[in-house]
């Protein structure tokens, strides 16, 4: 059998016995959390467009039902834009979406990358004479 064909074992502690129920409960998240990946992806984001002068500041909040990261043009100010992942509507509309500053709801989906793009900025090609 090579490495891929090996079957684990279910996590045992010192004792020797199999992970009970209860293990698994103290392991699960008791708040909704946004993975390295995704944060990877809003944060490219984010860098991009604060380089173009765009958004000065952002918040993440973790909580127990969603998770938010709010982008502002200035600290004092109401957000611009919300990214939200809310697992409740994974398997219905999609885990992710981006709320602008009324609550009107920009986009939904089940991915990351795909749901961005709507805050991205059009990029304008133009002739240039030479």
């Amino acid at each position: 059998m090579s490495d891929t064909d090996e079957i684990s074992a279910p996590p045992t502690w010192a004792g020797g016995q199999a992970a009970s129920g209860s293990a698994s409960r103290i392991a699960s998240p008791s708040v909704v959390t946004f993975h390295r990946r995704e944060l990877d992806v809003i944060l490219r984001l984010y860098g991009r467009m604060v380089a173009d002068g765009e958004w000065r500041d952002y918040a993440i909040d973790h909580m127990k039902d969603r998770a938010v990261f709010s982008v502002f043009r200035r600290a004092s100010e109401m957000p611009l834009y919300r990214i939200e992942k809310n697992p409740k509507f994974t398997r219905r509309q999609g885990a992710y979406s981006v709320v602008a500053a009324g609550g009107v709801v920009l986009k939904r989906g089940h991915d990351l990358t795909q749901v961005i793009k709507v805050l991205e900025k059009k990029r304008h090609l133009r002739v240039v004479g030479g």
